[in-house]
């Protein structure tokens, strides 16, 4: 049990990484820890290693089995914003935790999210990572190429948190107020709004392009304000909003503007925050 609490940080991120989802992170650990106890540790040389073999393996299965659910989602799907402060996954670097880049990681095929977050993130060589998804080292050098193809590259929003937090204040503060010119100032040309309710919450079902209708929607949505709190979300400034419903809103930053608008209202998604102090 000790190897396991030991590497459970780094297990998590894994998980979470390839699943986007705290729930499922969460059972794929049960799952592990249970294989863990069973397993005849006599054999293993590198618990570390076994363990993120054993937790590759049943994030994988989970990618797959789910892809079909996926197509019953209603709206947009994002993935589950998890607060990092403190950060359930260590001492580690969270940059490729954002919702943003997990958001361009459903671009994936169950495999090559395996390859990308087991070499990308944890610098796994292609001929380890071949043994654990049993396919070959070039195979997996392949899918990883097709990987980074799909999310153009190593996908970062690399802003300085302040910054960060500056941007997405006078965001909602321009959207409270309804100062259009201020949100023309903030906003991206080539801005997207995502929202999730799953059918479980108030959210438009297909992204909102464009600054105009970014523009109208957030106006909209921020006079349904009640109040707000602050919180990093995915090693992020993020915040939790109280209105009709309860809704997480993060965002990505792109040459100093907004780019993306991520609103998390389903439920389901929000159920590990506790309920938080509210400030209006």
């Amino acid at each position: 049990m000790t190897e396991f609490v030991a590497h459970r940080p780094m297990l998590y991120g894994l998980a979470y990484r390839l699943l986007g989802s705290v729930h499922d992170a969460e059972d794929v650990l049960q799952e592990a820890y249970l294989r863990w106890t069973r397993a005849d540790r006599s054999d293993v040389a590198e618990p570390r290693r076994y363990l993120t073999r054993v937790v590759a393996r049943l994030a994988l299965d989970v990618l797959r089995s789910r892809q079909a659910r996926r197509e019953e989602y209603v709206g947009t799907w994002l993935p589950e914003p998890v607060s990092t402060a403190p950060s359930p996954f260590g001492a580690v670097d969270t940059s490729d935790l954002s919702i943003a880049v997990l958001h361009l990681m459903e671009r994936l095929t169950p495999p090559q999210r395996a390859v990308y977050v087991l070499h990308t993130a944890f610098g796994l060589p292609y001929g380890e990572i071949g043994a654990i998804l049993g396919r070959g080292a070039d195979d997996c050098r392949q899918l990883h190429h097709r990987a980074s193809d799909a999310i153009g590259g190593r996908p970062r929003f690399p802003t300085d948190p302040a910054e960060h937090a500056r941007l997405l204040d006078g965001f909602v503060a321009a959207a409270r107020e309804g100062d259009v010119e201020r949100l023309e100032r903030l906003l991206h040309d080539d801005v997207v709004v995502w929202s999730d309710g799953g059918g479980k919450a108030r959210a438009a079902r297909n992204p909102i392009f464009g600054r105009a209708k970014t523009i109208r929607f957030c106006i909209a949505v921020a006079g349904r304000m009640a109040g707000m709190s602050a919180i990093e979300l995915n090693g992020e400034p993020g915040l939790l909003v109280d209105g009709h419903h309860r809704y997480s809103l993060s965002i990505a930053v792109v040459d100093g503007r907004v780019h993306d608008v991520y609103l998390v209202a389903n439920p389901d998604k929000l159920a590990t925050f506790a309920a938080a102090a509210v400030r209006g």
